[in-house]
């Protein structure tokens, strides 16, 4: 059994579901202790709870929302008394746009995206960034899209809250790699998600499929064990990039 990881604390933002979910899995999978967050879904949240706890690691789940300074100050510190200090952090929570066209975007749908994307990135790291720099050890990996970097239509809101998560990723790279702690995003393309699902119908899906070059959409799974690889110690001279996961899909 792989465990490589055995000596980490990880937190995952958005770990109930889809990605976050493969993600909390995969790490589980590789030793390490894991700390999730959710929203909403309580009862995925402690499945998911259960099977890393199944893998031999302590695992618990915190309702948090990571748009709230409050919230992510809350959860953090009840990871600390739980786990100890976190030294992986994947922020993975997000939410997609209702609006289709940029006109009918309203105040509320772009503070929900730009918070839950940004603020939420901004929050977690301030709260775990400062025992990584005193520890000389961190990763950081935010989860970004394909649209982060060639821009949705009917997804720019979303695609401007990615785009930022890219930018913070270069920039804070540079500023804390002195401090031995890296700063990675991965951009996945078209995966298998319930956010997916609630975007485009089956035909639309089977039609998106044939666009990618290996014809078919991703899996979480296939995210998630990247992600495993950047939280792996032999990363350690990899910072600043925008991983593209994708299937060769660029549209």
């Amino acid at each position: 059994m792989d465990r490589t990881l055995s000596e980490e604390i990880a937190l995952v933002s958005g770990g109930s579901r889809g990605i976050g979910a493969a993600i909390a899995r995969s790490l589980a999978d590789a030793g390490a202790d894991v700390a999730l967050t959710y929203l909403r879904s309580n009862s995925k949240a402690e499945e998911i709870v259960k099977y890393c706890r199944s893998q031999g690691v302590r695992s618990y789940a915190y309702c948090s929302d990571v748009r709230s300074r409050r919230d992510v100050k809350q959860a953090v510190e009840a990871v600390r008394n739980d786990l100890g200090e976190p030294t992986l952090l994947i922020h993975n929570a997000g939410v997609s746009g209702e609006s289709l066209l940029f006109q009918d975007v309203t105040d509320k749908e772009y503070d929900q995206l730009m918070d839950t994307h940004v603020r939420g990135a901004y929050h977690l790291i301030q709260e775990v960034l400062p025992k990584m720099v005193s520890r000389r050890f961190g990763r950081v990996i935010l989860i970004s899209s394909i649209w982060g970097e060639s821009g949705g239509a009917g997804e720019v809101i979303y695609s401007s809250a990615k785009g930022a998560i890219n930018g913070m990723t270069r920039a804070l790279a540079k500023e804390v790699a002195p401090s031995g702690i890296t700063v990675n995003a991965v951009a996945p393309g078209a995966v298998g998600t319930d956010m997916l699902n609630r975007q485009l119908s089956e035909e639309d899906q089977y039609a998106l499929s044939g666009l990618i070059p290996m014809g078919r959409l991703g899996k979480p799974e296939e995210i998630a064990s990247f992600v495993q690889w950047l939280c792996r110690k032999e990363t350690a001279y990899v910072t600043g990039q925008i991983f593209h996961v994708n299937g060769g899909w660029y549209p």
